[in-house]
């Protein structure tokens, strides 16, 4: 979003500096936790913790994704009635995914 220009007493156009550090904390923001999947990618190796990982990772995919609609989407600055109206269905629906995979995996146990 570009800065308007503003006229001066000697009649000439100003144009300010654009304002980017909220752009930057959302950048670093994103980059932690991106930064956290990869630490937890390469570190958590053993297999019985597999279900574990697929747990934090979608945690973590979600939260990134509920971040970027909230800033990129202006989503956190609308009414408190609309967000809460998205994100309750959206928390049935992770848990719905996660209640899946958990029963899902668990046929491979039986056999």
């Amino acid at each position: 979003m570009e800065a308007s220009p503003q006229k001066t007493e000697n009649g000439e156009y100003v144009i300010p500096k654009p304002n980017t550090g909220h752009i930057w904390k959302t950048f670093w923001i994103l980059a932690a936790i991106t930064t956290l999947e990869f630490i937890i990618a390469f570190v958590v190796v053993n297999p019985a913790a597999h279900s574990f990982r697929v747990i934090i990772f979608i945690t973590l995919t979600l939260v990134k994704a509920a971040y970027i609609v909230a800033e990129f989407m202006h989503l956190k600055y609308e009414a408190k009635t609309l967000m809460w109206s998205i994100l309750i269905p959206l928390s049935f629906i992770c848990w719905l995914l996660g209640a899946m995979y958990i029963e899902g995996e668990s046929i491979f146990a039986v056999r």
